[in-house]
């Protein structure tokens, strides 16, 4: 596994690297994907990063936002980014079209823990619109399934219209030992899927033995539930593992903003092992 980056490298980690919108993707209404290429090809030869890890994507004239790299260190040549439009920067960055330049900063943070996960049985648990984190992992998984045990994926949303590749969901539900639960708080007509209140689609999740490693995004309250019921049905709390959000604006633990108790996300974190978090769960100002 690669934990080598541009950002331990370059001279001023403040500047970003340009890159070239290669691809653009309209998930669904505010959900949108892009596909990036440094135009500086040794740049781009030697970017390399781990599933989890996120980067500050650069709108000339707009403002920097962090988003979390979706694709597969090993197997895509694209540097692939998923976003959610809820901000200015995002507004902008739904606009942008083939051929244009961004900036690119990272990758920073803390990534997944891939090698950890190797000869256990894997949980991969992701709420409402947050299930871009964990995307590149469970590509990585499944692309390398005889690394892994038994393979569960939850997904849960609100709404149906958050539920984005559905036929991603589709094949994975059709690999050997792996077990796909998708779940709506409302249901629509041709929703296939559950549909349940709050997050009653865990109660599905089998847990065969201790040596299972789960790994959580979403809304913190979610990951806590998630995580507490893992942890009922005998999952290690040592082995439970979320990717966490705040407002990071400089990436290098300089400005403040994304500091998490006594831990700056973006440099200990977004992923955090549920043990060390947990107290600063759900607490206003943390």
């Amino acid at each position: 596994m690669r934990s080598h980056s541009l950002a331990q490298t370059q001279p001023n980690a403040y500047l970003p690297h340009e890159a070239e919108v290669v691809k653009f993707v309209q998930e669904s209404k505010t959900i949108y994907t892009l596909y990036l290429r440094f135009t500086d090809p040794l740049v781009h030869a030697n970017y390399m990063y781990d599933p989890g890890q996120f980067n500050m994507l650069y709108l000339h004239g707009v403002g920097e936002v962090p988003i979390s790299i979706v694709s597969d260190p090993e197997h895509e040549d694209l540097l692939i980014h998923t976003i959610n439009r809820v901000g200015r920067v995002t507004r902008g960055l739904a606009a942008v079209s083939e051929g244009q330049r961004l900036g690119v900063r990272g990758p920073y943070g803390r990534g997944w823990p891939l090698r950890e996960a190797e000869g256990q049985d894997v949980v991969i648990v992701s709420g409402g619109l947050g299930c871009a984190p964990v995307v590149s992992v469970i590509n990585y998984m499944i692309r390398r399934r005889e690394r892994f045990g038994r393979f569960t994926i939850v997904q849960k949303v609100k709404h149906v219209d958050e539920f984005i590749w559905p036929e991603r969901y589709e094949r994975w539900q059709q690999v050997p030992d792996t077990t796909v639960l998708v779940a709506a708080t409302q249901g629509a007509e041709n929703w296939r899927w559950q549909v349940s209140p709050r997050i009653k689609v865990m109660e599905e999740v089998k847990v065969h033995t201790e040596r299972t490693i789960a790994m959580i995004c979403g809304p913190e309250g979610f990951m806590a539930s998630a995580a507490e019921h893992l942890i009922g049905q005998g999952v290690p709390a040592a082995s439970i593992y979320m990717s966490t959000e705040r407002n990071m604006q400089c990436a290098v633990g300089h400005c403040g903003h994304c500091q998490f108790g006594p831990t700056f996300i973006c440099k200990e974190g977004p992923v955090y092992a549920y043990p060390r978090i947990k107290p600063l769960l759900n607490i206003r100002g943390f």
